[in-house]
């Protein structure tokens, strides 16, 4: 799998585009929501993280030639990409600190660039590795959420 580039300049790139965007429709947002939504993509990291420990496989996008392991419990049984989600999270958040409407176009650049240039490509080299266990895991769990 050529990895195009890395899950984390998507996101950065993505949050300066977001910023960048003109102010055409302001709205302020409660920072306890923000916070609440930043709160959420941070248990959902942890969560990953520690399914990863557990399993003792990589976590890493940048090397998935080393997945050993084919996680299906815990946040896994929810959505398939959940670091993806709270990546996408933040950048919410983001957005919603920007207070700018038209900012969260961001947030769908990036999920359309992860899905089809991280997401997708992931999916076949899982589905070379894990085979049939992963096609049924497919088919049971949602891409997102």
């Amino acid at each position: 799998m050529e990895l195009k580039i890395p899950p984390p300049v998507v996101l950065l790139s993505c949050a300066l585009i977001m910023k960048l965007m003109p102010e055409i429709w302001q709205v302020t947002f409660s920072l306890s929501l923000i916070i609440g939504i930043i709160c959420l993509a941070i248990i959902i990291d942890i969560w990953c993280l520690f399914a990863f420990f557990q399993q003792k496989t990589t976590a890493s996008p940048l090397s998935p030639s080393k997945t050993s392991t084919l996680i299906t419990s815990g946040i896994y049984r929810f959505s398939r990409n959940p670091m993806y989600l709270s990546l996408a999270l933040y950048l919410i958040a983001w957005g919603l600190w920007l207070g700018n409407i038209t900012a969260l176009i961001g947030v769908i650049l990036f999920c359309l660039y992860i899905t089809y240039f991280q997401i997708i490509p992931e999916e076949r080299h899982l589905e070379n590795l894990f085979g049939d266990k992963y096609l049924q895991y497919k088919k049971s769990v949602r891409r997102w959420i």
